[in-house]
């Protein structure tokens, strides 16, 4: 019988020969595969790169914290202008291949200190910049440990999910004007740098992607972070709903007013009459409650179809209003105590008679009037955490 021929490739080797020629993304792809879920899409584009490294204005002796550095394409460039770099990864196989790219040149691999960990929970070493192409699980934290730092950074240049980054720099009114906004714009002047599109990266993110530019204030802002952030924390519950339906229009929020305001007192030894209110007292506090809330979110979401989904179905509102009926004709229900009666008065107080922003909404609240918010609660003993 006669032997098949054999079939040849151009390149001289048998078509199923073990040792033709690998294409290019094979022996990429022999290296190691990119973990997504820990956020590794690797900048591939070096004049993205560069533009990066340039808008972070650095000096010949500044220390650099990078975050996730990857396979070193931004390393490699911050090197060259700094004098220093600590990189963090999580990846022991992008830190083995960080030290490789370095390791044959002596005057870099000399100033690459690499930290094997989680940034969030890692110890940092001081330094004066930091520089990141940011996974974005860990885009909220990482903002905020930078700002929290004892000596924080003279900036910070990061690469963000578009949507974060255009929510940290959004302004009242703005539909991504949030929580985040605020807390990120109290501590830092925040500025956008530049889009990054999604095929600039390998592999391609499933989002667009912007780098923005953040400047810690300097002086710090004198004011308690958790204070300022328990504050926002009830204003943007729901942020269409006007200020008084946030907090007189809210049980839960009253009463852990009411519980922080008998710390508060007991703390400055301040005597305070406690005790139920009558019970035709308190069954008005009840019937006017459920009325704000109904009056309220009637029109909350629609004014932003971002929150529309935040707005009480009319069966909800029917249940709050039965149970406030049952309430009130059951003589052994807890009674309202004279503490919580005082505390709302004085959240009332505040929001009508000393800032007059009962009626403003969350999302249409500046710096400023959040400012006001928690100097005038403070003044009244009322405290957020």
């Amino acid at each position: 019988m006669p032997k098949a021929h054999k079939r040849y490739t151009s390149s001289g080797g048998s078509k199923a020969s073990p040792y033709a020629n690998p294409t290019k993304s094979a022996a990429a792809n022999a290296i190691f595969k990119m973990n997504t879920d820990l956020g590794q899409h690797i900048l591939k584009n070096p004049g993205v790169a560069q533009a990066i490294v340039d808008k972070a204005c650095l000096k010949q002796s500044d220390h650099v914290l990078e975050v996730g550095p990857g396979t070193g394409n931004l390393t490699v460039l911050i090197l060259k202008a700094a004098k220093s770099v600590t990189a963090v990864e999580m990846d022991p196989r992008m830190a083995a291949e960080l030290t490789k790219r370095v390791q044959s040149t002596p005057s870099m691999s000399s100033r690459l200190t690499i930290l094997l960990g989680d940034v969030i929970k890692t110890e940092l070493p001081p330094f004066d910049v930091c520089i990141s192409n940011t996974p974005y699980q860990i885009s909220s934290p990482l903002v905020f440990k930078l700002l929290s730092l004892e000596r924080p950074p003279r900036c910070c240049v990061l690469m963000f999910q578009r949507e974060f980054a255009m929510r940290l720099f959004a302004k009242p009114g703005d539909k991504l004007y949030s929580r985040l906004s605020v807390n990120a714009q109290m501590w830092a002047t925040i500025s956008h740098v530049m889009k990054v599109g999604r095929n600039n990266f390998n592999p391609p993110p499933a989002v667009e992607s912007s780098v923005v530019r953040l400047v810690p204030k300097v002086p710090r802002p004198q004011i308690s972070y958790e204070e300022w952030d328990g504050l926002l924390r009830v204003c943007f519950v729901r942020k269409n709903r006007t200020l008084r339906a946030a907090f007189l229009g809210t049980q839960t929020v009253l009463e852990m007013l009411s519980s922080n305001y008998r710390v508060w007192c007991a703390q400055n030894d301040i005597i305070i009459e406690d005790g139920p209110l009558d019970a035709e007292t308190s069954d008005e506090a009840d019937v006017m409650e459920v009325d704000k809330i109904e009056e309220d979110d009637e029109w909350s979401g629609i004014m932003d179809d971002e929150d529309a989904e935040d707005d009480l179905p009319d069966f909800f509102k029917e249940e709050a209003a039965k149970k406030a009926a049952s309430r009130k004709g059951n003589p052994n229900r807890k009674k309202k105590g004279k503490v919580a009666e005082m505390v709302r008065e004085k959240v009332r107080k505040v929001l009508e008679d000393e800032t007059y922003l009962a009626d403003k909404r969350a999302r249409l609240c500046d710096e400023g009037d959040f400012l006001k918010l928690l100097y005038a609660f403070n003044k009244e003993g009322i405290h957020f955490s």
